[in-house]
């Protein structure tokens, strides 16, 4: 690890998911609450990127051409799904055992997937780009935010698309993130969270600008107990939210006309 990851990674959160890791393709496990969301979440994910892009989804392989990092991949829940839509995909994961239980689902489900286990850091300091981050649920488990979303930056090319979705910080994401989510209903590990690096959506925004992001849109993700069940909201932001934001491609000032001779 470089000096760098240091402002961005944090050894005791990798620590948690990687004791969880085995766990992440069973529906019934402690990632329940991920395989839940994961329809809601496709649904933006593919939106943004097919409007950013001018694909079409009723295509057979809507998003090809396109490299596409999932940044804090886990288990794989949504690296395999882009690359079934045809996004040449990139999984990064800062804790390792996450790594070989998503090459071995990968390789069961007939995907070619570049896992990796490195940091955004060490993936913009060896120049890599992508027309498209995924960067969910992470950012409120680093150190370092605003370090942490400008190493994204760094990965997009101009005119690239990152998705980056987390908790508002209120009473009421404490009492349903913390409280309800890993207090009652157990679906996560008591710790799993820290209420204090949660996130709103106008800090959230700033940060983006600071990076060198343009903010373009925002949604909540919202779970309904009655359907079990999650979807989006423009208004409701109270909790889970999802942000997109695009790297401007930069302008070349056209020359100035000759004056005459």
């Amino acid at each position: 690890m470089t000096a760098a990851d240091t402002n961005t990674v944090d050894p005791a959160e990798v620590a948690k998911f990687e004791a969880m890791a085995a766990e992440w393709w069973d529906p019934a496990g402690k990632f329940r609450p991920l395989h839940l969301m994961n329809p809601c979440r496709l649904d933006y994910i593919t939106g943004q990127i097919a409007a950013e892009f001018g694909r079409d989804l009723r295509s057979p392989a809507p998003f090809a051409g396109l490299r596409l990092l999932d940044i804090g991949c886990g288990g794989g829940l949504l690296s395999e799904p882009m690359a079934r839509l045809g996004a040449t995909v990139v999984g990064a994961d800062a804790a390792p055992g996450n790594i070989p239980v998503a090459q071995l689902h990968a390789r069961q489900s007939g995907l070619e997937i570049d896992y990796r286990h490195t940091t955004a850091e060490a993936l913009a300091a060896a120049g890599e780009q992508f027309d498209v981050i995924l960067n969910m649920e992470v950012v409120e488990h680093v150190p370092g935010p605003a370090e942490f979303l400008t190493a994204c930056q760094r990965l997009l090319r101009p005119g690239g698309l990152m998705i980056c979705s987390t908790i508002n910080r209120n009473g009421k994401s404490f009492l349903m993130a913390i409280v309800g989510a890993e207090w009652v209903m157990r679906w996560l590990p008591k710790g799993t969270h820290d209420w204090a690096k949660f996130i709103t959506p106008d800090e959230l925004y700033a940060l983006l600008r600071q990076a060198g992001l343009d903010p373009v849109d925002r949604k909540g993700t919202v779970f309904n107990p009655l359907g079990w069940s999650w979807s989006l909201s423009a208004s409701d932001l109270g909790v889970n939210y999802v942000t997109a934001s695009v790297k401007r491609a930069e302008r070349v000032s056209p020359c100035p006309a000759a004056g005459p001779s």
